[in-house]
């Protein structure tokens, strides 16, 4: 089961820093992220999420590999280039359709919520080496807006971010 965490800061850009910092702690191994999205609240009251998946992309690995078993199935039935349609779009559609990670409603809510120039870091977890991730994300500063984790773990983690930096 994942494990989501909400930071809020103060300026527009701390939030993709700090998801910066939590991806070069992924390549390490330390944690196991399986979604990190960065909500801006502009001066205007804009909210504009900045997703870590692209979904674009996505379908277009879908678009790949519904064509290729649409060509099959095609070649089987004696009429590929149909096949291969159907299966490239049935392939595309799935990958645009597919919210994968945090939800985007529940996103833009809470980004809502902020005041104007804000930013938030919205971390879904798999996994994660705590005391190391921590030690990382210490002095970075920002406010646990809403976490899943028990009060203690969450009670540590903002002392972590609100600790000065060692």
């Amino acid at each position: 089961m994942s494990t989501l965490a909400v930071i809020g800061y103060d300026n527009e850009f701390k939030a993709e820093e700090v998801r910066l910092t939590l991806r070069k702690l992924q390549k390490d191994y330390l944690i196991d992220l399986e979604d990190a999205v960065v909500a801006v609240k502009d001066a205007k009251g804009k909210v504009k999420l900045h997703q870590a998946i692209n979904l674009t992309a996505a379908g277009a690995v879908g678009a790949v590999g519904g064509g290729f078993w649409g060509s099959l199935i095609g070649l089987i039935f004696l009429n590929p280039l149909l096949g291969a349609a159907v299966g490239a779009a049935a392939g595309a559609a799935s990958g645009a359709l597919a919210d994968v990670g945090i939800n985007d409603k529940f996103m833009k809510d809470l980004a809502a919520t902020m005041s104007p120039g804000s930013s938030a870091l919205f971390v879904l977890v798999r996994k994660a080496t705590p005391d190391k991730v921590l030690a990382e994300l210490q002095g970075s500063g920002g406010k646990v807006l809403k976490t899943s984790l028990s009060h203690d773990d969450e009670a540590k983690l903002q002392a972590a971010l609100s600790a000065a930096k060692v």
